[in-house]
């Protein structure tokens, strides 16, 4: 039983290449990897690269006193989350801060702009039909801008599509001389014509701008479309504060105006009652249209329930003409775009019309995602400069270089030549931290910051303290009068199981601390998490197998003075003999 375990164990000994073979082939595809994916350097953090904090106050609806709490500010933190990270921004921190603020760090990115007018956008989205519209402002005279278009199959590529017009168009018959008295007889008369929806009564708001109405015309409306009436008519979107203000505490079910805004020009709209809710979007994507030549355009998918009321609303509107066969899309308040149907639209449906490919990506995103719970304000913006953080990782660095060298020290005079192993298996762990950082980037986010630095520099002592926990054991065996080949193999189960243990307790500590924490502490408790992993993997599969390796040498074998493993210097006992009992001692004189 015992000869077969003695010839395994001679076979594994003898084949120490293969492990060294196997790290540094390993080593060679990750640096590789790394150079393929176009990210040869780690990601840097906020600390290190500079960006943006945000500090968003959320607000009580109207209606809902009570919409501020755990949960919700929870819900928002990991809608924000999503957001963000489908935008690629790496590392941006979304956090809470006492009971109604929400801390958001965005690091100086590509998409960090992008990011930032997102993370606080309440994403609310409503399709409301088009009563009235027309150009605001001094715009009111601006050509038409392009149109949108509609899929009323599941296919965007189907022939049953309707060319629908976007929210320009409708200006084209508007009248800029249009007084307020003339603009409030086109919503009475939108408002009339929306409660009876047919070809013959859907006469536009601009076409009834031109035509005079007296005073006392608008005189016997109700209270709450005489109020729309001086709303619409005292509009003007080209005024920031007023486009903020319109449409202010409207519910899905009322009335309202809004503004809107294509190729530079600003239009207002006055909107029927939401008939569908961004909660109908099943999915919703950006996508290139290289068929057609339309540019970019927003896919949107609809729940079964979702597209019905969709082909209900589409169906009421493809009777009436422009501008009462459109609908608003509206998003926070903002009609986003307002194309018209000639066509009841169910299933997958197109949005078009001059996008970019940042806005469709940002319209997409927000619906893809889903509505904040809550209302949010941006209380305070901060840019943070990347000149402390990079002092900061200037002196971290140094800290960490003198730390290293006093390790390097103290292994070459006390270790001697073992100490070529330990550095050596220094740089191989330095290697797959630099290259695995530098990969997760990409690929999960992870970005470098000054904690996750500081994790990395008490990473060396961990590690250091594998390979001395190795080579004082193989010292203790060369002092019971061992040579150094059997020495190496005696120690090494010894100093393994001792090596798991101190590992396994550095990761839990790393795992708690990355689970009960947040923030950029989190890179701190992740960057020794994996440190300490990677320790374990050059133990096992560089140090050791060197050790053997070099236990063949000469230099090492024989005990040299430099080896670190001279037998004299360790102070070892000769080999241990059986030895008989000494006889008593013989009086030379007597004899």
């Amino acid at each position: 039983m015992a000869a077969p375990k003695k010839g395994r164990s001679a076979s594994a000994q003898s084949r120490p290449g293969r492990s060294l073979a196997l790290i540094l082939i390993a080593i060679a595809a990750l640096t590789g990897g790394m150079f393929v994916s176009g990210h040869p350097t780690p990601r840097l953090g906020i600390d290190l690269a500079g960006g943006t904090s945000i500090t968003l106050e959320a607000k009580n609806e109207p209606g809902q006193p009570n919409a501020i709490n755990k949960t919700n500010m929870n819900t928002a933190v990991d809608i924000m989350n999503r957001r963000v990270n489908g935008l690629g921004v790496s590392e941006a921190e979304v956090q809470t801060q006492g009971d109604k603020n929400i801390i958001v760090n965005i690091p100086k990115g590509t998409n960090s702009e992008q990011a930032r007018k997102q993370v606080g956008t309440t994403a609310k989205l409503y399709f409301r039909p088009v009563l009235a519209t027309e150009a605001s402002g001094s715009a009111a005279s601006a050509s038409p801008s392009p149109s949108a278009t509609g899929s009323a199959s599941s296919s965007p590529s189907s022939s049953a599509s309707t060319t629908a017009t976007d929210k320009a168009t409708s200006s084209g018959s508007a009248t800029p001389s249009a007084t307020a008295t003339s603009q409030g007889r086109a919503v009475t008369d939108a408002l009339k014509a929306d409660s009876t929806p047919s070809a013959s009564s859907s006469a536009s708001a601009t076409s009834s701008a031109s035509a005079s109405a007296s005073p006392s015309a608008s005189a016997s409306v109700d209270p709450a479309t005489a109020k729309l009436q001086a709303e619409y008519a005292a509009l003007d979107c080209t005024d920031k504060a007023a486009r903020a203000k319109a449409g202010d505490g409207a519910k899905p079910t009322d009335y309202t105006v809004a503004c809107g805004e294509n190729a530079g020009v600003w239009y207002k709209y006055v909107l029927g009652p939401a008939a569908v809710s961004g909660t109908d979007i099943k999915k919703a994507a950006a996508v290139l249209d290289t068929t057609s030549g339309a540019g970019w355009k927003v896919t949107m998918d609809f729940t079964s329930s979702g597209s019905k009321k969709f082909a209900t609303i589409t169906g009421q509107l493809a009777k009436n003409t422009t501008p009462q066969n459109q609908f608003g899309i509206v998003l926070d308040g903002e009609v986003v775009s307002a194309p018209s149907v000639t066509q009841s639209l169910s299933g997958s449906v197109e949005i078009t019309g001059s996008f970019t490919q940042a806005e469709a990506q940002d319209l997409a995103n927000m619906l893809k995602y889903g509505a904040l719970p809550l209302t949010f304000k941006e209380a305070s913006v901060t840019t943070v400069t990347a000149a402390l953080g990079g002092e900061q990782l200037h002196a971290g660095l140094i800290a960490g270089a003198i730390g290293l060298g006093l390790v390097i020290i103290y292994l070459v005079v006390y270790y001697r030549g073992l100490s070529v192993i330990a550095i050596a298996s220094l740089l191989v762990s330095a290697a797959l931290t630099y290259v695995l950082m530098a990969l997760l980037g990409p690929a999960i986010g992870f970005a470098l910051n000054l904690p996750a630095v500081c994790g990395a520099i008490v990473a060396i002592g961990i590690t250091a303290d594998s390979f001395i926990v190795f080579f004082e054991r193989i010292r203790d065996e060369i002092r019971e009068g061992r040579t150094l080949r059997p020495a190496v193999e005696r120690a090494w189960p010894r100093a393994r199981r001792t090596i798991l243990v101190s590992d396994f307790v550095s990761f839990l500590a790393a795992a708690v601390l990355f689970i009960v924490t947040v923030g950029k502490v989190q890179g701190f408790a992740f960057t020794l998490g994996l440190t300490t992993v990677l320790d374990v993997v050059v133990v096992f599969f560089f140090t050791k197998p060197l050790m053997t390796i070099l236990a063949r040498k000469k230099f090492f074998a024989s005990g040299h003075s430099w080896s670190g493993l001279d037998p004299k210097r360790l102070g070892a006992k000769p080999p241990l003999r059986r030895t008989r009992r000494a006889s008593a001692p013989v009086d030379t004189k007597e004899a």
